[in-house]
């Protein structure tokens, strides 16, 4: 019985328990399950190209014919060695067909099954992590301090290396999804690539869309008292195609969601994080600095703003960064 934790995963994965042969690995992080199943079928087979090696099978079809996935794994290929079963858990309950081989295991077979964010009574999870022969992996995004060495990991592959305030960026970018995490890292030491260091130009160049990235900064300027860094990212937000809908909906957005966690902060609870997305790095600070009323009134100013650049929308702009401006010179009167 083996329930890892999305942080033991990588350790797990690379060095399992010997006796386990049945490996499920689940979560929200859908590139990060399948990276680590990957994985665990590249050290299971000697070939997973082939076809007497390593075998697919969907869920669903297991549902349907339980008695098939013994069969299988007990199969001997064709010129020997051992072999790989890789199942995608769809709709339909299949525990039937993992009972006979948790009863009996085969001799040089592993199987390793795939799905998607499991609560803790879903059968399938209780099955894995109930049996001894078994285990269930968690993938969970990745922390920042997870991101970071990704970042530095990929980058030194690439004789690269990144500075400080890039690594910062970067981290705050990426992280919802492990495949995405990497595709962007090697995007950008391709960019960089003979620079020898990668610096914020690089990531604000490559990574992500540089609005989404003006957008954010932009926030993070109003709510840290930044007049200058609201001025010059809300200018690049509408040169970039943005508009004052983006511009103030994410405002009373990060207000609304800094309020929570105040409230909850204030009262003793644990609220921290949630509502922002991937702007986690500035949110302690925020949450610090900003008292529960202070926000409310915040929050009531962006909706009348909101409301009246939709009734002069000539003025639009001009509007969303006056409603910014007051933000930042809310956030530096609690400041002094």
């Amino acid at each position: 019985m083996v329930a890892v934790k999305t942080s033991e995963a990588d350790r797990f994965i690379a060095k399992p328990a010997p006796n386990v042969f049945l490996y499920l690995v689940f979560g929200t992080d859908a590139g990060l399950v399948a990276e680590r199943v990957n994985k665990i079928i590249a050290r299971s087979v000697d070939d997973p190209k082939d076809p007497f090696q390593f075998l697919q099978l969907a869920g669903d079809d297991l549902a349907a014919d339980p008695l098939r996935l013994a069969d299988e794994a007990n199969t001997i290929p064709m010129f020997g060695g051992r072999r790989a079963i890789a199942i995608d858990a769809q709709g339909k309950s299949f525990i039937a067909a993992l009972e006979p081989v948790l009863a009996k295991p085969p001799l040089d077979c592993t199987i390793v099954i795939e799905a998607g964010a499991l609560k803790r009574d879903a059968p399938l999870r209780k099955t894995c992590e109930s049996a001894p022969r078994a285990a269930a992996i968690e993938c969970y995004p990745d922390s920042a301090k997870d991101i970071a060495l990704l970042i530095e990991t990929d980058l030194r592959a690439d004789n690269l290396t990144i500075d400080a305030d890039a690594k910062a960026l970067l981290v705050s970018l990426l992280g919802e999804d492990r495949l995405t995490t990497r595709a962007e890292i090697q995007k950008l030491a391709l960019y960089a690539r003979g620079a020898g260091t990668v610096t914020e130009d690089h990531v604000a160049a490559i990574v992500a869309d540089a609005s989404s990235l003006a957008l954010d900064a932009a926030i993070n300027g109003a709510f840290e008292g930044d007049l200058a860094a609201v001025e010059k990212t809300t200018e690049r937000v509408f040169s970039e195609g943005g508009d004052y809908n983006a511009l103030l909906g994410a405002a009373l957005r990060h207000a609304m969601a800094l309020h929570r966690a105040r409230l909850d902060a204030e009262a003793g609870r644990s609220g921290m994080g949630a509502g922002f997305g991937r702007r986690n790095a500035a949110v302690e600070r925020h949450v610090r600095n900003w008292p529960s009323e202070r926000l409310a009134r915040t929050i009531t100013a962006l909706n009348q703003a909101i409301g009246k650049a939709r009734r002069d929308p000539k003025l639009a702009d001009q509007i969303a960064l006056r409603a910014l401006w007051a933000v930042a010179l809310q956030a530096k009167r609690k400041a002094g």
